[in-house]
């Protein structure tokens, strides 16, 4: 996941010190980025935050969906049939439900809340995630993608699952270290750049301060509940921007909200993200597209019997490499 009808690169030229319509600047080292609805698969809709124009990436994090909670009592739930992807790793997390990923390295493996399931595609990898016929009645999680550098993104396809995260309390945080290191935690995910992603769960009323690195730059969403993070409200539906430069981050939150912190090391190189493709060229994306489409590269999803997703028609425009922030490059 997510395989969706529309690729996410947009051709439309825009400077990246350019604030579209709806998106508020809060103070020079923040930006407000409001998500909009994107449908996945039949049954489910996500809140797509990352990219956007303004801004396209976190560290490595180039791709940020929040689904949920929805009620799938009466529903099949999550149904994304098999498809590619190439130059990426995807970071699950949920909240709420159960989801079964299948892939084409032969990993049937289910995911439940507080289990996290990384996958990484290198030169190519194919999976479906779908709801078991038998599913909790709520689905809320989110699905993150981390642009690969070279040569992992050439690389062997692989996946993890880890049940057992870092956790601990901070004043009024529990914290649950996903990826990276934090507070001298390490979580036993592979990444293959300077990269962090921490769940903070409110337990309490008072102001709470953390301790980041400058060299990092981060953003702040809210997944469930109510925050207020560097002074701006928070709710579901929109990603803070927070910038680099920073060595602590005041938040506090009404009591039982869940939060995500995403960070890292800028990455600079520009990419060409297109459909489940990141790549560095037009080229690249279209061969990309090619070998799924005459069935080359990325193999065959295990016990998923349902045909796999087609590839939409290339734009008619050549695509376009763009930079974190926006910029549009060849």
């Amino acid at each position: 996941m997510p395989a969706y009808s529309r690729a996410v690169e947009r051709t439309e030229r825009m400077p990246a010190q350019t604030r579209p319509p709806g998106v508020a600047a809060v103070d020079p080292g923040s930006v407000l980025l409001p998500g909009h609805d994107v449908p996945l698969g039949r049954y489910t809709t996500v809140r797509r935050l990352l990219p956007q124009r303004q801004r396209r990436m976190i560290g490595a994090w180039c791709f940020v969906d929040h689904f949920g909670p929805d009620d799938v009592a009466e529903r099949p739930g999550m149904e994304v049939p098999p498809h590619p992807h190439t130059g990426l790793q995807t970071v699950t997390w949920l909240l709420d439900g159960e989801s079964l990923h299948r892939d084409s390295l032969g990993n049937v493996q289910p995911i439940r809340p507080g289990q996290l399931n990384v996958m990484t595609s290198g030169h190519g990898i194919a999976h479906s995630e779908r709801s078991p016929a038998q599913h909790p009645p709520l689905m809320h999680g989110v699905q993150l993608w981390v642009a690969l550098p070279d040569p992992a993104r050439a690389g062997a396809a692989d996946f993890a699952h880890h049940a057992d995260l870092p956790r601990w309390r901070d004043g009024e945080l529990d914290v649950t270290l996903l990826v990276g290191e934090f507070a001298g935690e390490r979580s036993p995910a592979v990444v293959h750049t300077p990269l962090l992603g921490a769940q903070l769960e409110v337990r309490g009323p008072a102001p709470a301060t953390l301790a980041l690195r400058p060299d990092f730059e981060y953003g702040m969403l809210v997944m469930s509940g109510a925050a207020e993070v560097d002074g701006v409200p928070l709710a579901p539906g929109s990603l803070l921007w927070l910038g680099a430069g920073r060595d602590r981050l005041a938040l506090h939150g009404d009591p039982g909200s869940l939060l995500l912190l995403l960070g890292g090391t800028p990455f600079e190189e520009p990419l060409v993200m297109w459909w489940n493709f990141v790549g560095r060229s037009h080229e690249e994306v279209a061969a990309a597209r090619e070998d799924w489409m005459a069935g080359r590269r990325f193999g065959v999803v295990a016990e998923d019997p349902a045909p796999p997703l087609p590839a939409p028609a290339l734009p008619s425009t050549r695509l376009k490499a763009r930079d974190r922030s926006g910029g549009v490059h060849g």
